[in-house]
């Protein structure tokens, strides 16, 4: 490389992105527009060459916005972030399959951790996502999920949000799309084709790692309904009840399976592992709502322990305690 571009040292040049079929478009003579450099990636913050164009009529102008190291090392389109064999957000893959991204989410060593990798992949070496994308329960749960037509209604320009408050002169000149928002727009927006009305104002990074994506969220927790493990309206329930163990099951080898199974889980969020061997059943306790929820999507497609499934079932409300002698002739007097 030239002294004069010592600089530009792993920044990316390409010849053609890496898109999935819907963002691609149905338009078999699309034409692109390519500026080398032309803006950092979203997520390594490298310097790539960025791609725009029209996925065919009545469609939004799209553009890449990470580079395509990125989007190889998480098998993800480079403008809508989706995984390109399921269509799904990539916290609802990560999950189903018990992939935890070792990519760093600050700012520092983001674009280290980008050069690493492709020099990896250059020489032959999978990524962590092929390495441990392996659960098939996972990858049957994704084949439910997953759409198999492209749906390029997500390519539509965004509705106009003067025309929603009656402030939009340019008329049929306006870009954007003139219409009343759906009032089942929240619902239908947490179908896994089409999340582009909530994802469209994430940012890149949270959909790209899979942390706090509300359109995943929302997938996930309406797979757990179908498996049983609707989420109980009482929020103050943070305990899974666990059946069918196996005769050799000990509290050690559960805690072990519920560790492993939940990858992405802080072993803080567990409170306790209570283990009844007569019974062959098992409660897991967590400190928190939110961890409690996540075991139940993590476990929808199927639990294991020492080899064998298992039934998870949420645990039941404690019932309200009795008022005390000395608080019960209070409530009298008053």
């Amino acid at each position: 490389m030239p002294k004069a571009d010592i600089n530009k040292a792993g920044w990316e040049q390409s010849e053609f992105p890496i898109l999935c079929e819907t963002c691609l478009g149905s338009n078999p003579f699309i034409r692109m527009s390519k500026q080398e450099f032309g803006r950092s990636c979203g997520t390594c913050a490298r310097p790539f060459t960025v791609f725009r164009w029209n996925p065919g009529e009545g469609a939004r102008y799209k553009t890449t916005v990470i580079c395509q190291t990125c989007a190889k090392v998480k098998n993800v389109c480079q403008t809508c972030l989706l995984d390109l064999e399921y269509g799904l957000p990539t916290q609802v893959r990560d999950t189903a399959l018990g992939v935890v991204s070792e990519a760093p989410t600050s700012d520092i060593n983001r674009e280290y951790y980008a050069q690493n990798m492709e020099a990896k992949m250059e020489g032959g070496q999978k990524t962590g996502l092929q390495l441990k994308g392996t659960s098939v329960a996972g990858k049957e749960m994704l084949k439910q999920l997953a759409r198999s037509d492209p749906y390029y209604k997500r390519n539509r320009p965004h509705i106009c949000s003067f025309y929603l408050k009656g402030e939009c002169n340019r008329g049929d000149d306006c870009p954007y799309r003139h219409e009343q928002p759906p009032e089942n727009a929240a619902s239908s927006s947490s179908s896994s084709s089409g999340p582009a009305g909530q994802s469209a104002q994430q940012s890149i990074q949270d959909r790209y790692h899979g942390t706090n994506d509300a359109v995943a969220k929302r997938l996930l927790t309406s797979y757990a309904d179908t498996q049983g493990l609707a989420l109980p309206a009482d929020t103050s329930i943070t305990s899974l009840f666990i059946t069918s163990l196996p005769q050799n099951a000990t509290e050690a080898s559960v805690r072990t399976a519920i560790v492993k199974s939940i990858p992405s889980l802080d072993l803080q969020k567990i409170k306790s592992v209570v283990h009844v061997a007569k019974s062959r059943c098992a409660f897991a306790n967590f400190k928190d709502r939110e961890s409690a929820e996540l075991a139940a999507v993590a476990w929808a497609p199927g639990f294991e322990v020492d080899g064998q499934k298992v039934i998870v079932k949420w645990g039941r409300s404690r019932p309200p305690k009795a008022p005390s002698n000395a608080e019960a002739v209070t409530a009298v007097a008053s």
